[in-house]
């Protein structure tokens, strides 16, 4: 590895890809980076990470430091010039997104010399929407970046596949990345581990576990979880709103953060462009209470799990080692059936807040199906 040149500290994030990294780090130093990058792999291999990463070296005046205001921005998803795309439909991307990115492509960087547009989930660009992007993506204006993330390549217009340079990414081994977790937190085992099974990746693993709220969150939707059986109706709805209120904890950190920038910025942005700044800031909030609502449902899932693995008696250490109490109250009644109807509540809570559900009502229903499967 002798010949790989300086790895920017941004980069270096990306703890489990050494490949992935490297070649990222050849490309920036040498300045050869692509205008659009395919990059493929399977949920937790850290693939929207690495785009971050990227990210912030492409807007970044100190070549990719990870610590300037510029990197914190990207951090956070609060750059005005950085763009995180999600499926805005139930089928995926709808058209009237594609071209809002088109025009704001053609308008110029708020605040960096370049401009990134993170597109997750492109194996959902189907159609018009799909069209439409590749021909921005096939004359693209100077000093503009696309990331497109997905599964697999055969799920992505052929079209855009060609115009992009793809990169794969590996399987992280789940040992590898609790190892991953303890040296860049500190964190116990136990604690790595519970923390992979709800948040799925290594970087977003060490995030939960750095944040006392997203922690507090988990919590709360396990002591629900325990205190269900004896909950009447009116018990299972304030219960609810107690996860939903202990999710958005968090954001209040976040909101106090976007305030303080707009009133810096104020001074010397147009009106235009604090409008976009606005937007931007209402999208990270919205996209950090869905993140955070689907993290507690990953943890009811977790803890779920460790309920069945209880009722199928089967010789294996819990996840939630500190909830053993919990885990083992659940399945004292509960049937290897009822608890797998549990799980699918989960899940079918995830796909509607995914849908626009209201987090308050899927979690009502969620709750309601959990107490009656464990019965």
């Amino acid at each position: 590895m002798a010949n790989v040149p300086l790895t920017p500290p941004a980069l270096k994030k990306i703890l489990n890809q050494p490949r992935v990294r490297d070649f990222l780090s050849s490309a920036f130093v040498e300045g050869r980076l692509s205008h659009a990058y395919l990059f493929l792999g399977a949920p937790g291999s850290g693939m929207l990470e690495a785009a971050d990463a990227l990210a912030q070296c492409v807007v970044c005046p100190n070549g990719g430091d990870a610590s300037c205001d510029e990197c914190v921005r990207v951090a956070h998803h609060t750059h005005p010039d950085v763009h995180h795309l999600e499926p805005g439909g139930v089928s995926g991307y709808l058209v009237s997104q594609v071209r809002e990115l088109m025009e704001d492509v053609a308008l110029t960087p708020v605040r960096a010399q370049s401009k990134v547009y993170i597109i997750n989930g492109a194996d959902k660009l189907r159609g018009a929407s799909a069209n439409a992007l590749l021909k921005t993506i096939e004359e693209p204006p100077r000093g503009v970046m696309f990331i497109l993330v997905a599964r697999s390549a055969d799920a992505v217009l052929p079209t855009i596949v060609s115009r992009c340079q793809q990169v794969p990414f590996r399987v992280v081994p789940p040992a590898a990345a609790v190892d991953a977790i303890q040296r860049k937190t500190g964190a116990s085992e136990q604690e790595a581990r519970i923390a992979l099974s709800i948040a799925v990746t290594p970087e977003q693993a060490s995030d939960l576990l750095a944040s006392a709220g997203r922690r507090g969150a988990r919590r709360a939707m396990v002591r629900v979880l325990g205190e269900l059986k004896n909950d009447d109706a009116w018990d299972v709805i304030n219960a609810a709103r107690e996860i939903c209120d202990a999710v958005r904890a968090p954001l209040e950190e976040a909101k106090g953060r976007q305030s303080a920038v707009s009133s810096d910025e104020a001074e010397y942005l147009s009106n235009k462009a604090l409008r976009q700044i606005e937007e931007a800031h209402k999208r990270e909030l919205t996209a950090r209470e869905r993140s955070g609502m689907m993290e507690v449902l990953a943890a009811a899932e977790s803890l779920l799990r460790d309920v069945l693995v209880r009722c199928e008696e089967v010789v294996e250490p819990v996840v939630n080692e500190d909830m053993d109490d919990v885990v083992e109250r659940l399945a004292q009644d509960a049937s290897t059936s009822g608890v797998l109807a549990a799980i699918d509540a989960c899940q079918s809570a995830a796909s509607d807040i995914a849908h626009n559900v209201t987090p308050q009502l899927a979690l009502e229903v969620m709750l309601f199906a959990i107490k009656e499967a464990l019965e």
